[in-house]
């Protein structure tokens, strides 16, 4: 017995989370998506997870180009994200107007990005209707933006409390 997908979202919507974008190499040119199911795994070696759905284009890709880059998005970048998620129809490249960069893996990078993770596959798991992508971290940057993170809960966009200790 399992609980339905409507309660598990209701609760799930209750968990807050940092937002990020996935961007990977493709014959067409970059692609990207926005993704929230993202955590560090290891240290030593530097490894992260990302998690997305087997029915998206994503996710071919990244199994196809074995590279991805994971962009950590600021807290003024909620257009971004919901750009990435396809929410903004009305653009035909999500890319446009956005400074790109490839790092160690060829992968794009967002360059105004709070940070980013350059990628290299290192192992898939399936998991349900998604996969885990573990993905072994080759170079990285930090942005000198003084902005908090976007954070995602209940539905919608938020920030850190400024009077949180840091």
């Amino acid at each position: 017995m399992s609980s339905s997908p409507d309660a598990f979202r209701a609760v799930m919507r209750r968990w807050p989370s940092g937002v990020t974008v996935i961007t990977v190499p493709s014959p067409e040119g970059p692609h990207g998506m926005t993704a929230s199911a993202f955590t560090s795994v290891s240290i030593d070696p530097p490894l992260i997870l990302v998690v997305v759905d087997a029915r998206w284009r994503s996710h071919a890709l990244i199994h196809e180009a074995g590279v991805f880059c994971v962009n950590l998005l600021a807290e003024d970048q909620s257009e971004w994200s919901d750009r990435f998620a396809g929410r903004r129809p009305e653009l035909d490249d999500r890319f446009e107007g956005l400074a790109l960069s490839r790092a160690e893996t060829g992968a794009p990078c967002l360059d105004d990005a709070r940070g980013w993770l350059d990628c290299r596959l290192e192992a898939a798991h399936a998991a349900g209707d998604h996969t885990i992508f573990v993905g072994r971290v080759l170079a990285t940057h930090v942005s000198a933006r003084p902005t908090g993170p976007l954070v995602y809960h209940d539905g919608a966009y938020g920030r850190l409390d400024d009077e949180a200790p840091r």
